[in-house]
């Protein structure tokens, strides 16, 4: 088992990685008849791609003894209705450190491959911007 939910009531949900223990809250956002005091479940969606971009882009770093340290993504979601759903997303990366043409054409190849981009549906439209130093 990966992670476990609970519903607490008032459109808010605990969700708990069973490994760490850590936990994270969402609420339903304002828009949909929620408090939006926490991420909502498409928001931790959205900004889980920026996460596995970094994260993957990070290894690959590692790999060729590269410090990424301090790279950052700032995420928009947008939504969509009929049926609600996500239809787009931003990520703008930004990149504080010096890299070669070569190499950044490589951690860019390799966050637009990462195990979430493969996995949202395709008819989300992905905007990816990296903002290199």
């Amino acid at each position: 088992m990966t992670s476990k939910v609970t519903y607490k009531g008032n459109l808010r949900t605990v969700s708990q990685h069973i490994k760490s223990g850590n936990e994270f809250i969402t609420d339903a956002p304002t828009d949909n008849n929620g408090k939006g005091e926490a991420f909502s479940p498409t928001d931790t969606v959205a900004t889980g791609l920026a996460s596995c971009m970094l994260t993957v882009m990070g290894i690959k770093a590692a790999q060729m003894d590269i410090n990424m340290e301090g790279a950052s993504a700032e995420v928009t979601k947008t939504m969509a209705s009929n049926p609600r759903r996500i239809s787009k997303i931003e990520v703008k990366m930004s990149l504080p450190f010096e890299a070669d043409d070569k190499t950044k054409k490589i951690l860019e190849n390799t966050a637009n491959t990462c195990p979430v981009h493969y996995s949202l549906h395709p008819d989300i439209e992905k905007i990816v911007e990296f903002d290199w130093k």
